[in-house]
């Protein structure tokens, strides 16, 4: 091979690493400027612009005039005809599913309540039949779907899509979720903890965008926490990572679903709040716990605080060993805002060693209880491969 043509395949193939990188960071925080983009990528600007060009020519990327510091700019997304992701939540009491594009943008959603320890098939059942129902909402069929990411109050074996421990979610145990929603609907699905989708997404659109290292705290029904190094999610073996609701608070308390006792679940979750707040008329659930402490009562703000404080008690032990710069706070009691938020971070500056040179922030989820949705169809995003062509028609004289 000549010297020439050597040359010729190695600036080809550099091209083609390009734009892969490109896509890939377009994909991962869903629509950037080109600036940002050169920033993000370590390319030159005239490279970013050039490979846009290239993309939107082929399809593959939208664009749209923005302003970043007063200055005019263009924002890059993958071009919605790449393809739909669909986004599923099941909680404790709710299941929520939702419709987005490659931008992260949700397009429809729904959401419904679920009788205590639901049916998996049940659920399951629900699932494809509200998947369904959105695609024929938005005007879209199962063939515009590239893929569903799911979301589950347990941790998930991400190699087999099953919860990895016994006893949380029971009935659940020995489902393979993924398989059995592929199988009905015909689409790539994939499992993961609804504390660690939060996280990735609060890490990538939401409060910790700009940070490497992030923790990622649902308190909901039960507690949860996702970890983020590097701007990746850490799930340890098997996907127990972060599962703080099942450290032993007190040795002699009430027994926990994970057949031990005093965990840190049975203080500070639902059942634990509702025992706190006592018999109250028109209080029968989290939800009405929340509400009230936001109306003023109390009798609920005392009970919300109290809990805010034995959590950031038992948070500082993982803060000690993986060392964020930002805990966000999400899940149903972060609706309450500083309600919660104000004792667990004084708890938490108690019982975790100082940093002065990075001092710890801890904030408010900034997508609220939606993390765990735009968590779970960025799973789904992420997890699917762009073509670098989708659509050869595109006038490329339409960029600015």
């Amino acid at each position: 091979m000549s010297r020439r043509a050597s040359t010729a395949g190695s600036q080809s193939s550099l091209r083609e690493a390009n734009r892969q990188l490109v896509v890939q960071t377009v994909k991962r925080y869903g629509g950037l400027t080109q600036v940002e983009l050169a920033e993000a990528t370590g390319l030159s600007q005239a490279t970013v612009s050039t490979i846009v060009r290239e993309l939107y020519a082929a399809g593959v990327v939208d664009t749209v005039a923005t302003t970043r510091s007063g200055r005019r700019a263009q924002m890059v997304t993958l071009a919605r005809r790449v393809g739909l992701a669909a986004g599923v939540q099941i909680g404790h009491r709710h299941l929520r599913v939702a419709l987005g594009d490659f931008s992260h943008e949700i397009l429809a959603e729904q959401t419904l309540p679920l009788p205590v320890e639901h049916r998996v098939d049940t659920t399951l059942d629900r699932v494809a039949l509200l998947v369904i129902d959105l695609l024929e909402r938005v005007g879209a069929s199962l063939g515009d779907v590239v893929g569903m990411g799911v979301g589950v109050p347990a941790p998930v074996d991400s190699a087999t899509g099953m919860i990895s421990v016994e006893g949380i979610m029971p009935g659940w145990d020995d489902v393979h979720l993924g398989q059995v929603l592929s199988k009905r609907l015909e689409l790539p699905v994939y499992v993961d903890n609804d504390a660690n989708l939060a996280a990735f997404a609060e890490s990538t659109v939401g409060a910790a965008r700009d940070r490497a290292d992030s923790l990622f705290l649902r308190a909901s029904y039960g507690v949860g926490a996702g970890i983020v190094l590097g701007g990746q999610v850490l799930r340890g073996f098997a996907g127990t990572a972060g599962e703080i609701g099942h450290l032993t608070v007190r040795p002699d308390g009430q027994p926990c679903r994970c057949g031990r006792r005093g965990c840190l679940d049975t203080v500070v979750g639902a059942g634990a709040l509702l025992d706190a707040v006592g018999p109250v008329p028109g209080i029968a659930s989290l939800r009405d716990v929340v509400q009230r402490a936001n109306q003023g009562d109390e009798r609920c703000g005392d009970a919300i605080a109290e809990a805010g404080a034995v959590i950031g008690a038992a948070l500082a032990g993982l803060v000690l060993a993986v060392n964020p710069q930002v805990v966000v706070v999400g899940g149903e009691l972060a609706e309450t805002g500083e309600t919660l938020v104000a004792p667990l971070r004084s708890s938490l500056a108690r019982h975790a060693l100082p940093n002065r040179i990075a001092p710890l922030e801890v904030v408010r989820a900034s997508l609220g209880t939606r993390a765990e949705m735009v968590g779970a169809l960025a799973l789904a995003v992420q997890s699917t491969d762009v073509p670098l062509s989708v659509d050869e028609t595109v006038d490329v004289e339409g960029l600015g």
